[in-house]
């Protein structure tokens, strides 16, 4: 077994999580080798390939798996006086996974994990490119392929499924995803997020397309949720 295959093997174990009905969790999982995907397809464009020899693959691979770990770390809430897991319900997601806390908790993952098995040179690497990550004015091409990776997955019908997923976990229904959507739309968080968190020109566009299928998708949803495909005079 290669030395990342024990790290892949090691992330599927920090990532696979209990959900509250008490069967396995494996959104988590599904969403790191969901990310590696992108990355290898990052690494074919040829503004990355001029980089060639100088970029860490390995290290960024392993980041890729395990920058969600800190999900699964439990942290102290607001009153001090119970721990709950991230995220909870009050917070969307995407606000959650952009803050130096959640990304320190995955680092402190990585650490613990893959303490046996890699040098510290290596841990380190892998954990300044999580950290790296979440600052958009990074020079780390590693953190940028990476951050580019992780906002791909978020802007098409895999980041509505997403929310689904998280919306059935917390009770809500599909009025008020609908509802979340809308307000996204009406403030431009989308369009504000295409122009601000993509390195990659290609990948900015990849995730444009996407997230025109996203919205031809949400706004049948909407019509149904309503009832408003009944009406004759409805194409």
């Amino acid at each position: 077994m290669s030395e990342l295959d024990i790290v892949k093997q090691f992330a599927q174990e920090a990532l696979t999580a209990q959900a509250p009905a008490g069967w396995p969790d494996n959104s988590l999982w599904d969403r790191a080798k969901r990310l590696v995907r992108n990355i290898e397809y990052i690494c074919r464009l040829p503004e990355v390939l001029e980089i060639g020899s100088q970029l860490d693959r390995f290290c960024l691979t392993a980041a890729a798996y395990f920058c969600d770990a800190g999900l699964t770390r439990p942290v102290v809430s607001c009153n001090n006086n119970a721990t709950s897991a991230l995220p909870d319900r009050s917070a969307e997601l995407a606000e959650v996974l952009n803050t130096d806390r959640f990304r320190h908790l995955s680092t402190q993952v990585v650490a613990k994990k893959l303490d046996s098995i890699l040098p510290a040179q290596k841990i380190d690497k892998i954990n300044t490119i999580i950290i790296e990550s979440g600052d958009r004015l990074t020079n780390m091409t590693e953190a940028m392929i990476l951050s580019d990776a992780r906002n791909l997955d978020d802007m098409g019908l895999v980041g509505v499924f997403n929310e689904f997923h998280r919306s059935l976990v917390y009770g809500r229904v599909i009025t008020d995803v609908l509802q979340s959507w809308k307000s996204k739309i009406d403030y431009r968080y989308w369009q504000a997020r295409l122009k601000e968190d993509f390195h990659f020109e290609a990948v900015r566009k990849k995730a444009s397309r996407r997230l025109a299928n996203a919205e031809s998708f949400m706004k049948r949803l909407s019509i149904e949720n309503s009832a408003r495909d009944l009406d004759e005079s409805t194409i």
